[in-house]
């Protein structure tokens, strides 16, 4: 009886002992192919980006270069440049560019901070959701619908308010000489506000929700209310997200072109009357307005503002990822 119940196991033996080799047989690893094809992808897709970047820039620079080499005759035969050097054209279109999404900065900043602030700690979780959802749509809408917006709806009502600013503190020069209608850089750089208001919210919400909950439960536990809890806790976690959103933000309005282009009148000047029409004028704007009718030295004086306006996105953009990197949990990866 034993010997045959162990010559019965011995097959059985035998056969897991051929099993369990068979399983250790070094062989092809499943997914092997896919792995090596995704990771060439991903790759190529990255280097793919840096080419197309480098050979935008190659392409800028080359085109500007006559516009910089220029003489002062060659530059004469540019009509809009109203026989002024490239530097003395460029330097107003550039105060206007930052000095309107500086404004729109003001503006929308403190209404993200508001929004981020309602929709990730004090709105119910539907509404929350709801209002998420609204945000991110305006992401969606079109530059031009913005323009056609702050030019059929904006301006006229805003119009009785600046003209009582002009009435009351016409003696600051910041709202002095404002005249119907309001095509000034003030009113571009409140649809700009509008326009950079879900990337800033968006951000900052992320931010916001990232916060340790241990945080926000200690603040509450020692007794503070939901508004200090907010101050102790969630702002400080979230300061250098709200840099960082500010400054990508800063990077879409300065090369907002439509928008800009259908609300404010142009003008060359350098000062600060933002009610005053004719005054400012930016980069981005002034392209579009330009190129059309340009030709020879006009389209290199044109490019070579365009890549001055690279020149100080891709500065502010920098600036805004470095800002991001500094703490990990900002960027999104954690």
């Amino acid at each position: 009886m034993s010997t045959t119940q162990s010559r019965a196991a011995e097959p059985t033996s035998a056969g897991r002992s051929s099993d369990e080799g068979a399983a250790i047989v070094a062989g092809r690893a499943p997914g092997r192919t896919g792995n090596r094809i995704f990771a060439g992808l991903s790759h190529g897709a990255g280097w793919v980006i840096m080419l197309i970047l480098a050979l935008v820039t190659v392409f800028l620079i080359r085109e500007a270069a006559p516009a910089f080499v220029a003489s002062a005759s060659d530059l004469d035969s540019v009509t809009f440049m109203q026989g002024k050097g490239f530097w003395a054209y460029v330097a107003p279109l550039v105060f206007g560019t930052v000095l309107s999404s500086f404004i729109a900065l003001l503006i929308a900043v403190p209404l993200s901070v508001a929004v981020a602030l309602f929709i990730s700690h004090f709105a119910p979780r539907a509404l929350a959701q709801g209002l998420g959802y609204l945000v991110d749509l305006l992401a969606a809408i079109p530059s031009v619908v913005f323009g056609l917006w702050g030019f059929l709806w904006l301006v006229p009502l805003v119009s009785p308010v600046y003209q009582w600013l002009t009435d009351h503190l016409g003696f600051i020069p910041l709202f002095a000489d404002y005249s119907a209608p309001a095509k000034n850089v003030l009113t571009a750089s409140i649809v700009l506000a509008v326009m950079i208001l879900p990337i800033i919210t968006a951000t900052i919400r992320e931010v916001f929700l990232q916060t340790p909950a241990l945080h926000e439960e200690a603040s509450l536990a020692l007794g503070a209310t939901r508004y200090e809890m907010v101050r102790q806790a969630v702002i400080p976690f979230g300061r250098s997200g709200i840099i960082s959103a500010s400054m990508l933000g800063l990077g879409r309005a300065l090369g907002e072109t439509m928008a800009v282009l259908m609300i404010m009148s142009s003008g060359l000047k350098i000062n600060f009357h933002i009610l005053e029409a004719g005054q400012h004028q930016t980069i981005a704007a002034n392209i579009a307005s330009q190129f059309r009718e340009a030709f020879n030295m006009s389209v290199n004086v044109l490019i070579a503002t365009g890549l001055v306006l690279f020149v100080i996105t891709f500065a502010v953009n920098s600036v805004a990822r470095w800002i991001i990197a500094r703490r990990s949990e900002f960027s999104g990866a954690n």
